[in-house]
């Protein structure tokens, strides 16, 4: 089986791409940051023997063009208890909204972190002990392990997608993440973290 991984950002993702390179061999695994197509499949040799997609920490979208090459085929690996916190900096929203927070790994569709969910589990964090930065590490740390205990599963298709709640949920775009911009210290603990919200807020 030939892999295609996406990402943008390699110091999160690359221990878990060497992972899936050690168990499907280095040749079988190929890494990508760009933004794909339908055409990127057909105008690139190499690629046109994909059987699977990852995407982990990938900034673009994935079309319809791409989705119907890949039914079923092509997952993502997000750093929330969806459907709480689709889109950016969702461990930061889930602290300031009180939603629930963990990882899934679902089906990519047409919008964003809106597919049918595959595997997911949700962590807690002590406020008080917990800082920024190692809830964000925690995180990722517990979504590497739910995807390599089910890699074998998830790449044979083992694995039933369950529809997500359409009636809850929360998302959250990039440049809504501009107003705690300012105050965002990633060794605060949450607890101050949102002390500091709380007083920057409090007079809008």
């Amino acid at each position: 089986m030939t892999i295609l991984f996406l990402t943008n950002n390699l110091d999160v993702t690359l221990s878990l791409f060497e992972w899936i390179k050690q168990e499907e061999g280095d040749n079988n695994v190929i890494l990508c940051s760009e933004k794909i197509m339908a055409d990127f499949f057909s105008d690139y040799g190499k690629f046109c023997t994909v059987d699977y997609i990852i995407s982990y920490n990938y900034l673009h979208v994935i079309g319809k063009d791409v989705i119907t090459l890949f039914p079923h085929r092509i997952i993502n690996l997000h750093i929330s208890f969806l459907p709480w916190n689709k889109g950016k900096s969702p461990n930061i929203w889930s602290f300031i909204e009180g939603t629930p927070t963990g990882v899934t790994i679902h089906e990519i569709d047409e919008g964003v972190d809106t597919g049918d969910i595959l595997l997911q589990k949700e962590i807690i964090f002590d406020f008080e002990t917990e800082t920024l930065k190692s809830s964000y590490e925690k995180s990722h740390l517990l979504m590497k392990s739910l995807f390599c205990e089910n890699w074998e599963n998830l790449r044979n298709g083992r694995v039933s997608p369950k529809p997500q709640n359409k009636k809850a949920g929360t998302k959250h775009l990039a440049k809504d993440s501009l107003m705690f911009e300012d105050i965002l210290d990633y060794s605060d603990t949450v607890s101050d973290f949102l002390s500091k919200y709380i007083a920057l807020t409090e007079g809008r």
